[in-house]
């Protein structure tokens, strides 16, 4: 066997992992707010790219006339530059103000500056006369700034604690160990450290510390600055006047009531079947979270990235939201005009790469817009009966099918419908909601959704009465008479990650509601 060298030219395929392609992957699987911080980054770091933000609709004010006319006796370039310093120094402009004071007039003032003082003196210049209230700048048809916004603020759970306890005690000591505790108590409303840990934190008698929590305990709203669910039950029925010895074996063993033993805590606070089930119940009135009223979290909404709205024709109208997509440009000119005067040949491959970057973003923008409807489109047409009847009408579904349907890989789905949401007539859903398991139909009829049988567990469980109250057996008698063959550890995985309990708790739950005589044989 012999061993020659040579050269062969050959063509061939193969799959490439370029940045750019990385760069439109990962654009695809982020999620809006993920997006959004993705592209304030590329704006801060590219120079080429600007964001697309629609143009004011009103203009400047024109100058006044009678101040552009030609002066007759030729000495009025003077008299305007006299008077325009003497008013510069009266009236200082609103740049030179926010530097003297280091803090911006818009943080002080809800409204701009109003009309009459730009009039003949410049668009900046600021009145030292404010406007009366309700007036914007003279027009009796703009919106009046909101009066109660400037006067009112949202009230934290501890200003709100603090402020009693400026009423509740003069002395400094016991307030300084009360704003300790107060600043300790989380958003919940819990007390989280120990007394001795308190006490050892500021150097203070630990006998000091208990007793000025025992004030804390007392402020609004009740049961703030507890340190168990226990001790905030109990604060609550205080302030109730209903803390009696039954009621404190009950708030002592929540143990039992969450397993509904209602037999071992019948005997526990030694009362009737009637008062343990009115006992219960006053349980259930309490806070659980006495400090939630007070929470600043704020709330996050989910935002469509897609909108479906019926056509006139009877089918639908997928959309994309235009607001939630980031518009960003490619400032052509401004690239020309630099790399006119780019001598060093680093600040040429900077603008070339600058301006390869900018261009693969937006088109990988405009990529994932176009892939992100593409999808939605096809998932609104294998779902239609979902967005005409409503959940039980939801159809088996999984990624391949609609992979299959639009010419695209399986990972590709997947990656579009990751942390995207549709926007119905039925509320906001996420993507990831229509692709539901398969159930087979029974006796040879069509497989069912698994969310959809979900549903209907949900809606039998829902007409259940006192007296007659669903097993799981039958829970599964009744679906395969609707055609659903489905096993019984099947419904009880479905009922469980529905959180219903289970038939004997449901049973416990509707006699105890139930009150009376009822309630009594339940209990029993």
């Amino acid at each position: 066997m012999s061993l020659v060298q040579r050269l062969e030219v050959r063509q061939g395929q193969a799959l490439v992992m370029t940045p750019q392609l990385l760069q439109a992957i990962k654009l695809l699987q982020l999620s809006q707010l993920d997006l959004a911080a993705y592209v304030e980054a590329e704006l801060e770091r590219n120079p080429l790219l600007e964001r697309a933000e629609p143009e004011p609709s009103g203009t400047d004010e024109a100058a006044d006339p009678a101040g552009q006319a030609e002066d007759p006796a030729g000495d009025g370039f003077e008299a305007a530059e006299s008077e325009s310093w003497l008013s510069a120094e009266l009236n200082p402009s609103r740049g030179e103000i926010e530097t003297d004071f280091d803090t911006r007039l818009d943080n002080v003032f809800p409204d701009d500056v109003p009309a009459q003082a730009r009039e003949g003196g410049g668009g900046d210049m600021l009145s030292l006369t404010p406007p009366p209230y309700g007036s914007t700048g003279g027009s009796f048809d703009a919106e009046a700034p909101d009066f109660e916004a400037t006067l009112t603020a949202e009230v934290s759970l501890r200003e709100h604690l603090a402020g009693q306890l400026d009423l509740a005690t003069r002395d400094p000591v016991e307030r300084l160990v009360g704003g300790f505790l107060i600043d300790a108590v989380d958003e919940a409303g819990y007390l989280r450290e120990s007394v001795e840990a308190v006490a050892e934190r500021l150097g203070a008698d630990p006998a000091l510390v208990a007793r000025i929590l025992t004030l804390v305990q007392t402020f609004d709203p009740p049961g703030v600055a507890a340190r168990d669910l226990a001790e905030c039950m109990a604060i609550q029925l205080r302030d109730r006047d209903r803390f009696d010895p039954a009621m404190r074996a009950l708030v002592s063993r929540l143990d039992l009531v969450a397993k509904r033993d209602f037999g071992a805590l019948r005997r526990l606070c030694g009362v009737d079947d009637e008062d343990l089930v009115e006992m219960l119940g006053e349980i259930r009135r309490l806070d659980p979270k006495p400090g939630r009223a007070f929470g600043s979290s704020a709330v996050e909404v989910l935002v469509p990235d897609v909108f479906v709205r019926a056509a006139p024709d009877g089918s639908w109208l997928v959309e994309l939201n235009s607001e939630a997509l980031p518009r960003v440009l490619v400032n052509q000119s401004y690239y020309a005009r630099v790399v006119r005067g780019a001598k060093a040949e680093g600040d040429k491959a900077f603008l070339s790469e600058a301006l390869q970057n900018a261009n693969w973003l937006t088109r990988s923008l405009e990529q994932r817009a176009r892939t992100i409807l593409k999808v939605a489109t096809e998932i609104v047409r294998q779902q239609d009966g979902f967005f005409v009847y409503g959940v039980t009408h939801l159809r088996p579904l999984n990624l391949k099918t609609v992979a299959e349907a639009i010419g695209m890989h399986e990972s590709t789905v997947s990656r579009v419908t990751s942390n995207k949401a549709i926007g119905t007539s039925r509320g906001t859903l996420e993507m990831k909601y229509f692709f539901t398991a398969a159930i087979p139909g029974a006796a040879g009829t069509a497989a069912h959704s698994s969310e959809a049988v979900r549903h209907r567990i949900k809606q039998l469980v829902d007409g259940e009465t006192p007296d007659d109250v669903l097993s799981d057996d039958a829970l599964v008698q009744k679906l395969r008479g609707e055609g659903v063959d489905i096993a019984r550890r099947t419904v009880a995985k479905y009922r469980e990650s529905l959180r219903i309990p289970s038939s004997i708790e449901r049973r416990r739950e509707h006699f105890a509601h139930g009150g009376g005589h009822h309630a009594a044989l339940a209990l029993r």
